[in-house]
């Protein structure tokens, strides 16, 4: 595969199938990207699962830490590594031994390991590379140019509130009705 470029509907398939992600290398500190990021996707409706064998067994956003993948009592779809390109083949390598295995290693932005991404793949598993599913997620919903992220348009203004809560988007393509309004 060529993991330079994903087509949308390959991250989107992911998306739409995983429903439990562990994510390695959550911090707990409210500023850094991985807690936002897991944050975000829990909110989405993701059953998330923190791994850090610096803050195992305590919580992160009320869902109790692991100290390593094989540690998780519970079958995981998706590892999130959030970890630098040379962690990423040990994390495979122990994702590999679940069972059941995972379906997708998905390697966050600036993450990339073609050794590990060749093990994954040729054990079955779907892999994404030097991406973020916080991202993907908002760009294939619309999310992110909906609420003006993507506006091209600078602004120290306040956004509006458009509702209180957390607003779910589909994943799926826009279907012809939605196109021509």
């Amino acid at each position: 595969m060529n993991h330079d470029a994903y087509n949308d509907a390959y991250i989107r398939g992911i998306l739409n199938t995983v429903k439990t992600i562990a994510m390695v290398g959550i911090s707990p500190k409210e500023n850094r990207p991985s807690f936002f990021a897991f944050k975000y996707l829990m909110e989405r409706g993701y059953r998330m699962i923190p791994v850090n064998p610096g803050q195992a067994g305590k919580r992160i956003l009320g869902q109790k830490v692991y100290a390593k993948l094989s540690d998780i009592p519970e079958a995981v779809d998706m590892v999130d590594i959030f970890r630098t390109s040379e962690h990423a083949l040990p994390i495979v390598k122990e994702a590999l031994t679940l069972r059941p295995p995972p379906q997708v290693i998905w390697m966050q932005l600036t993450v990339r390991n073609d050794e590990a991404a060749k093990l994954a793949e040729d054990a079955g598993l779907k892999v994404v590379m030097n991406r973020c599913p916080k991202i993907e997620y908002g760009r294939l919903s619309s999310e992110i140019t909906w609420m003006g992220v993507n506006s091209r348009t600078l602004s120290s203004r306040r956004a509006q509130t458009l509702g209180s809560g957390v607003q779910r988007m589909r994943l799926s393509p826009p279907s012809e009705k939605d196109k021509n309004g």
